[in-house]
């Protein structure tokens, strides 16, 4: 079984190509794919996208770079694409400090709003954390017992990974895990406990080992799961099955 849990197959880079993504995907085990938005067409595309693929469920947010859209027709809209079938998180949010596309401050209040969202609904978050660790910790502990999640494409320190632990949340490990110059994500792996893994793409972005420089496609997925499951020194198998678990427990009523 191959579980992609974050991606974003509304890319441009897969007009045309979709349905052979989707099919190959599929043509090597995979059973689901958890695509996930950043801001409001986004958010229509990927709920178009669920509603044409069975494999495929969506989650629904603002992301930081996109925070400075953020006003309350958003926010009216955000909440109502919330409640749609298949539709089973908030995300992707957070801050992201490397680009800063839109302002730190606005970054941090469109992050608590949609936590309060997240909260309000009772759903689960996707977080993007990018130079950001400190101020995303600091706000998520705001919300300790109330809101929890995954690290999206976590890339921070075992130190960090076990303060989002201690708050419930999941890490999830996308491509970087497999590079050669990987230096802290291999101790993560290692050592995060087995019922809190997730596995991700994050496509277009992030190819693995041995495809880097091209396309990320779900498929891809395999590469990653394959690399963590080696550092744990565990099978492939056990590894995905940890992942199936964790995924039903984070995400609800999926149905895969």
């Amino acid at each position: 079984m191959l579980i992609d849990t974050h991606a974003h197959m509304d890319d441009e880079r897969y007009i045309g190509i979709l349905d052979d993504v989707i099919n190959e995907f599929m043509s090597q085990g995979g059973k689901l794919i958890i695509n996930s938005s950043y801001d409001k067409k986004s958010i229509e595309d990927s709920i178009k996208l669920s509603e044409k693929y069975p494999i495929i469920y969506s989650t629904a947010g603002l992301h930081p770079h996109d925070a400075k859209t953020g006003d309350e027709e958003f926010f009216k809209f955000l909440e109502e694409s919330c409640k749609r079938d298949k539709v089973v998180g908030v995300g992707e949010i957070g801050l992201d400090y490397y680009y800063d596309h839109s302002p730190r401050k606005v970054q941090q209040e469109m992050f608590l709003r949609q936590l309060l969202l997240a909260e309000k609904l009772e759903m689960p978050v996707a977080i993007h954390s990018r130079d950001a660790h400190k101020d995303t910790y600091d706000i998520l502990k705001k919300f300790s017992g109330r809101v929890t999640g995954v690290m999206h494409s976590y890339s921070g320190s075992w130190e960090m990974a076990k303060n989002y632990l201690d708050l419930g949340y999941y890490i999830s490990f996308s491509g970087p895990v497999t590079f050669k110059n990987s230096r802290k994500l291999p101790e993560v792996a290692s050592k995060v406990p087995l019922d809190r893994i997730l596995v991700e793409t994050d496509s277009p972005y992030l190819t693995p080992v041995p495809f880097r420089g091209r396309t990320n496609t779900p498929s891809f997925v395999k590469y990653v799961a394959e690399k963590v499951a080696d550092i744990r020194e565990i099978s492939f198998d056990s590894l995905m099955e940890a992942v199936e678990g964790n995924v039903r427990n984070l995400f609800g009523d999926i149905k895969f």
